[in-house]
């Protein structure tokens, strides 16, 4: 099937009409942004039967947004074959950083020790055309607007008052998601604080290039690529809302700078707050949230895009199996059982360095002075450097070996004679048993739909970011989305109890 995508190639889809129920989807994602489409190629790589909705008439994107990939989102789109095409148009550099301070994690154990900065246009575009290969649809100028939920299935009215059919619907679709708020599911947290203006914009006069910090906030004036300037203020106060505009911006400037440089012809100008919520439940029924729409939090620190991609990749592999009858509906009440908390600690460690942040008062700037002193040592450094890139993420699978439900490294193994990287295993989103040669596996043929065997040498170091050295596994099981759900250390115990748990009954297909 065709799929939308911007410019030259843009067309639409028409929708199925009620007499066509048959042409409905498994899966229908609301919102097609990088967690929504992330989100698409995991269900089509599984071949699943999903499509995305998308209010945008193109996958244009006004406005800078995100501004990278941290090193786990890297590792991740490796682990799909894709990573390249991102790199290839990125700028590598050490991008982690908590309240200001570089955090350098060159030293850690991954081969992506590096951020990339890439802008969330690229982003999406390349993701759009990754979907576009794998044949997703993708029905624009439209949004969900309601939806009903039953035994067999959801009920999603779209804006343009037609109904799509699913199994189940996935709001990625934004911090003011409609998805969440038709679900009824609460969105707790703290309200903003702060209020900044970001816009790209011409200036007439050459302003003083860097970062400010005063008693109202933080303040940034830079080039852009394109040589325009990219321009971050805080504003004096909250009250106001919505769309802002050339006015407001030049307001700001003023208030900071006693000019506003002349500033004229934006390209785009946003308003973003510190405001910090998060989902109570990230499943509902038949109903699921994803990225933006499950947690919001300042920019600082980046990490908005990359938990929205990593929300993507844990719940994809699941979804599929689901509604392709291979795994119980149950499957799914993991992925807020882990994705919950790492949300969480994200939003906690960016209350901190907004607090950190937030003025240049005497203590505060005592306070970044003490926790950039602290980061320069090489433990604190690689332990919040592993966190901030998403490296260090361990769901709680229950007590065993230190890899369990941690990501698997990307070793250099050697199968069938030949040398082969491991992340080229997971190409294909299947999850994948590794026997190291440490003993007798149990026969996984009832799985092998589903799971691929691979007998592999590999005679390297173990080493897991903020963690270190670990002994070696004589056997892993690792998911489709890089973590590892099972690991043989002396014993085969336990490997048929996480083959069913994480991949259904043996031989159903």
């Amino acid at each position: 099937m065709p799929v939308l995508l911007p410019k030259s190639r843009a067309r639409t889809h028409a929708l199925p009409t009620r007499s066509e129920r048959a042409a409905d989807h498994a899966v229908l994602i609301a919102g097609g942004g990088p967690t929504g489409l992330m989100l698409a190629a995991e269900l089509a790589l599984a071949k699943a039967n999903v499509a995305i909705v998308e209010r945008r008439a193109s996958q244009d994107l006004t406005g800078t947004r995100a501004g990278g990939l941290h090193a786990r989102s890297i590792e991740i789109l490796d682990q799909r074959g894709v990573a390249d095409r991102f790199l290839r148009e990125g700028k590598v550099t050490q991008l982690a950083g908590f309240a200001w301070t570089r955090l350098d994690i060159s030293d850690l154990p991954t081969r992506h020790a590096y951020g990339l900065a890439l802008r969330q246009s690229h982003i999406e575009r390349i993701l759009a055309d990754w979907v576009a290969e794998l044949g997703v649809p993708i029905y624009r100028g439209r949004e969900a607007a309601d939806v009903a939920q039953d035994d067999t299935g959801i009920d999603v009215t779209l804006s343009s008052g037609e109904t799509l059919r699913a199994d189940y619907l996935v709001g990625c679709d934004g911090g003011r998601s409609t998805v969440r708020k038709t679900a009824a599911i609460d969105f707790p947290g703290t309200a903003p604080t702060l209020s900044n203006l970001m816009a790209e914009v011409e200036m007439g006069e050459t302003p003083p290039w860097g970062l400010r910090h005063d008693a109202l906030g933080f303040h940034g004036l830079s080039q852009a690529e394109n040589g325009r300037v990219l321009v971050v203020m805080t504003e004096a106060s909250l009250d106001r809302t919505g769309e802002p505009n050339l006015s407001d911006l030049s307001e700001a400037l003023i208030t900071v700078y006693g000019t506003d440089f002349a500033v004229h012809s934006p390209a785009w100008i946003s308003r973003f707050t510190d405001a910090a919520r998060q989902a109570a439940a990230y499943r509902r029924g038949r109903v699921l949230l994803a990225g933006d729409a499950a947690h919001i939090h300042h920019s600082v620190g980046g990490q908005g895009l990359n938990t929205g991609l990593q929300d993507a990749v844990n719940l994809g592999w699941k979804l599929a199996q689901v509604v392709k009858g291979v795994a119980p509906d149950g499957l799914l009440d993991s992925y807020h059982a882990e994705r919950h908390g790492v949300a969480a600690r994200v939003l906690r460690n960016t209350r901190a360095q907004i607090a950190l942040l937030r003025r240049d008062d005497d203590g505060r700037k005592a306070a970044r002075e003490v926790m950039s002193e602290l980061l320069a040592m090489d433990e604190p450094r690689r332990r919040y450097g592993a966190m901030m890139s998403g490296l260090d993420i361990h769901y709680d699978l229950g007590e065993g070996h230190e890899l369990l439900g941690r990501r698997m490294p990307d070793l250099a193994l050697t199968v069938e004679g030949r040398p082969m990287q491991l992340f080229t295993l997971l190409h294909d989103a299947r999850g994948v048993l590794l026997d190291f040669g440490g003993g007798d596996v149990p026969d996984i043929t009832p799985w092998a739909d589903r799971v691929t065997r691979i007998d592999a040498a590999y005679d390297g170091a173990w080493e897991l970011p903020a963690i270190g050295a670990i002994a070696a596994p004589t056997a892993a099981l690792v998911r489709p989305d890089g973590h590892v759900a099972w690991v043989g250390h002396g014993s085969r115990g336990g490997l048929v109890e996480a083959l069913t748990r994480w991949f259904g009954a043996p031989g159903q297909s």
